[in-house]
């Protein structure tokens, strides 16, 4: 959506998209087949869909435009302005062509006309242009929820570009996941732009080349805050906090949140749990450091490991037990610990391989 020459938003392009986009969504809930009848009442009654967002960081970047700041920040709002403004627009001439949504349509006109008034009259439609406000009265809208912003982190990742609306954990950085542990990360828009750029130094980038770790917490909030004016749903955002934030820290981080309309907030303190998904050294999660020896143990730590890997690939029947990824299973990894769930993982109380994760 960037025209990156000019270091600006394509917005017609980006307005065409959401049109597309929406339309797109909206017969995904016609061609759905639903197995429960109460599902499908809820589904074709209120139309919900949701139009996200992923590379909001790379966004930022190809303009020039850093994270979190208050240049970065009025970029972002007239972004979202623009994708709800042009959404609800489209929505309501999906509304003229097929009917509004079932839910907003009374047994008399009467009864619409009310059903209309109180939509328009919620705190985010109060918000709203009043030429989307008032074609609403008049014409009805083909869906009761059009926006959201999901993690993407899979999807980020294996296309390369910034998951959801978050900056960068970092430009080199491990993840940990289903298809092995320590996968190291590096940002494709970093390289991009050393090969426009060969005289620029890779180890001090320009400015606009922020982290997540770069940002205070309250500038991950607020950039949430900004954001969730313009969406009509909640939204995926990880406030980022360094090691040795206090309780008393973060929850001034989610009144923050509360007092800028946000409606919900996940809080991150770096190093707070026993194993994350992300790190910046593949040394701060290792397996050597979880297959420590106990003391009576003599074998050195290459031994210990090769024994594991051997281990690994014995014949599956040669076994009674249940090796799997699912709790109370014995681990495929190591064939020692049992299978456990250990801060939202399934993971292995003996080598702490996560062998399932529900984040």
């Amino acid at each position: 959506m960037v025209d990156k020459e000019k270091k600006v938003v394509d917005y017609e392009k980006l307005k065409r998209t959401v049109e597309i986009g929406v339309r797109m969504q909206d017969n995904v809930i016609d061609a759905t087949p639903y197995f429960l009848e109460e599902n499908k009442k809820q589904a074709l009654g209120e139309r919900r869909i949701g139009l996200g967002v992923m590379g909001l960081a790379d966004l930022l970047i190809y303009c020039e435009k850093e994270y979190g700041s208050e240049e970065g920040n009025k970029l972002v709002d007239e972004l979202f302005k623009t994708i709800a403004t042009t959404a609800y627009r489209a929505s309501i001439e999906l509304a003229k062509e097929k009917g509004s949504f079932p839910f907003l349509v009374g047994k008399t006109e009467e009864e619409t006309r009310k059903l209309r008034e109180a939509f328009i009259n919620t705190g985010y439609m109060k918000r709203m242009p009043e030429d989307i406000r008032q074609d609403i009265l008049k014409y009805g809208i083909r869906n009761s929820h059009l926006l959201t912003v999901a993690p993407t982190g899979s999807t980020g990742t294996m296309v390369g570009v910034s998951t959801g609306l978050e900056p960068y954990f970092s430009f080199s950085y491990y993840r940990s996941g289903r298809l092995g542990k320590f996968i190291e990360v590096k940002a494709d828009i970093v390289q991009e732009y050393l090969d426009k750029h060969p005289e620029a130094d890779p180890n001090n980038l320009p400015h606009w080349f922020v982290t997540a770790m770069d940002l205070s917490p309250e500038a991950h909030a607020d950039v949430q805050c900004i954001i969730q004016r313009w969406v009509d749903s909640s939204l995926s955002k990880t406030v980022n906090a360094p090691k040795g934030y206090t309780v008393e820290q973060v929850q001034k981080v989610y009144e923050r949140l509360w007092r800028g309309g946000a409606k919900g907030g996940t809080v991150y303190v770096d190093g707070s749990r026993d194993a994350q998904v992300l790190t910046l050294k593949a040394e701060e999660n290792t397996f050597e450091e979880q297959l420590e020896l106990l003391p009576e143990e003599k074998e050195d730590k290459e031994t210990k490991r090769a024994v594991v890997l051997v281990d690994t690939i014995q014949d599956l029947r040669a076994t009674d037990v249940t090796i799997g990824s699912e709790v109370g299973n014995i681990c495929p990894i190591c064939r020692e610990g049992t299978v456990e769930e250990i801060g939202g993982c399934n993971t292995c109380t003996n080598c702490g391989a996560q062998l399932k994760c529900g984040l």
